[in-house]
């Protein structure tokens, strides 16, 4: 009986671990896999590093970003942070 008095705080804490924050991670994860995933052109974006773009051309690992200069910047596909406008770019002419 002490034996079981000493697992079930051991057990309490393991499931408090799970739904506080490995659950939660796993959640974060799994909507940041997704939206990659989902990535096309024409897409403004912000990568890990802050740079703000429209995806100019996309395969399987890289993203070809076009930034407000007119430059074309090539990253892992992995780097993208956020979609802020879905489409947003298609047919805007960011040269000056």
């Amino acid at each position: 009986m002490q034996g079981l008095g000493t697992i079930i705080p051991l057990i309490l804490m393991f499931v408090l671990f799970y739904f506080l924050l490995i659950r939660p991670q796993q959640k974060r994860q799994k909507a940041v896999q997704n939206m990659q995933s989902e990535l096309k052109k024409g897409d403004k974006i912000v990568t890990i590093g802050g740079l703000h773009g429209f995806i100019d051309s996309i395969d399987d690992n890289k993203v070809v970003i076009k930034c407000g200069d007119g430059s074309r910047l090539t990253y892992d596909r992995n780097a993208i942070r956020e979609v802020t406008d879905a489409s947003a770019g298609e047919g805007v002419s960011l040269s000056k």
